[in-house]
């Protein structure tokens, strides 16, 4: 049986995972005693333990086993039942620990955290995080349709690291509203919050209540406080440093070449700036309510420069999951990244599960089609029809309305599912 020590900061999700899996093997796991984040893990012997300073860590009774990634931690402190009796179930076990750390967490913290303060809110970025993760979630619900847990007909690592990883969304994100839609996924959280085990670990969990509110305060004071702490690091420093003496430059040689300016490999710098500034609009559109954003992209937009397209995907016969028709857009804007800088669009999914169609709105630079400009860019676009819109028309008006506010129908009827902003 496991002992040792876990070294973190209270009501750290990442360790909840050990200490469960602790729980129900029995595995003798203590907790730090006087473990202070930022400086405990910053301590010389800390770091000649653990040399990324990372946390949760974990250090065995006889010092002979050091971790730090949860999931690793988790899994040594775990007895058989929870990691899986024969390969197979381990494979199924740690697929599902891969899929929370790679779908859930990312999308999850990005919503989560600047709503807590810990990050600058986007509303852009936390609205992207939230289409994510309940793409995600829609993936589990299916899954545990039929199903009690994850993996077996008990609790295994796989809910564990599933359960800790939804924690925050849950308690803070995930209002009733949103919850209707995942009632298996609800189901099965509320069963794993409520075993004893679990909850000697965490507590009583309470579910979000009603849609988070932002406060751009807590990040403030937050920024603050970390400013604080590092111009008194700094002083530190400097009071321990001694004093540099000033070193004058040789003047540059008469006969030294000159640095040619390097070439631009932008395909757009060929084209006139023009008075539409691409970045303005695309903080007021993060920022701001609809309301406010749109009316600014049209009382700034220039048409002599720019232009506005209208994008269809060719072949929405080939569409089932609507999880996977996200991760085709998604995948085309990570394809697309050099080309977001003088390039907007907002990108709609409509319809349900194995009917549906994917179409949206783009706006760049110039007035050709923008993707043969470089072979970079050439790899999604003719799987969609493209069309040319007119700025001054009352129909490109009323697209750009539905596509920026994420709202209205498709050409057969379906309605808008979700979205996303390619940016």
């Amino acid at each position: 049986m496991a002992a040792g020590v876990l070294y973190t900061y209270p009501e750290n999700f990442r360790a909840y995972k050990a200490l469960i899996a602790a729980q129900y093997s029995g595995a003798d796991v203590k907790i730090a005693p006087n473990f202070v984040f930022g400086e405990t893990n910053k301590s010389e012997g800390f770091l000649k333990k653990f040399p990324a300073g990372k946390v949760p860590a974990y250090e065995s009774a006889d010092g002979k086993v050091l971790l730090t990634e949860s999931n690793a931690i988790a899994y040594y402190v775990a007895d058989a039942a929870l990691r899986g009796g024969d390969l197979a179930t381990q494979a199924r076990v740690w697929q599902w620990a891969s899929w929370a750390d790679s779908e859930l967490l990312p999308a999850s913290c990005a919503w989560v955290f600047p709503y807590l303060g810990i990050m600058q809110f986007n509303k852009l970025n936390v609205e992207r995080a939230k289409q994510d993760l309940l793409a995600a979630l829609k993936v589990l619900d299916s899954h545990l349709l039929t199903r009690t847990f994850l993996v077996t007909e008990r609790i295994t690592l796989a809910d564990i690291i599933v359960f800790t990883t939804l924690l925050h969304a849950y308690q803070h994100v995930l209002d009733a509203s949103l919850r209707k839609s995942l009632v298996n996924v609800g189901r099965w959280f509320v069963t794993v919050a409520n075993q004893p085990r679990v909850r000697a670990v965490v507590g009583d969990v309470t579910l979000c209540a009603a849609p988070p509110a932002v406060d751009h305060k807590k990040f403030q004071d937050l920024t603050i406080s970390k400013k604080d702490g590092a111009k008194k690091e700094k002083k530190a420093e400097k009071k321990d440093q001694p004093k540099k003496e000033k070193v004058e430059e040789s003047p540059a040689l008469d006969d030294e070449p000159e640095e040619k300016p390097k070439e631009s490999k932008d395909p757009f710098d060929s084209m006139p700036k023009g008075t539409f500034n691409m970045d303005d609009f695309k903080r007021c559109y993060s920022n701001e309510d609809e309301s406010k954003s749109i009316p600014y992209f049209w009382e700034k937009f220039d048409p002599a420069n720019y232009s506005i397209w209208y994008a269809e995907y060719k072949y929405p016969e080939e569409l089932a999951k609507v999880f996977m028709s996200c991760n085709l857009i998604t995948g085309m804007f990570q394809r697309l990244d050099k080309m977001r800088k003088q390039a907007f669009a907002s990108v709609c999914l409509f319809g349900t599960d194995n009917d549906s169609s994917i179409s949206g709105v783009w706006v760049w630079r110039g007035h050709e089609l923008a993707f043969p400009l470089s072979p970079d860019w050439q790899i999604d676009y003719e799987s969609y029809d493209w069309k040319k819109l007119d700025p001054a028309n009352e129909e490109t008006k009323k697209l750009v309305q539905n596509y920026f506010s994420w709202s209205g129908e498709d050409k057969k009827g379906r309605k808008f599912n979700q979205g996303k902003i390619f940016k």
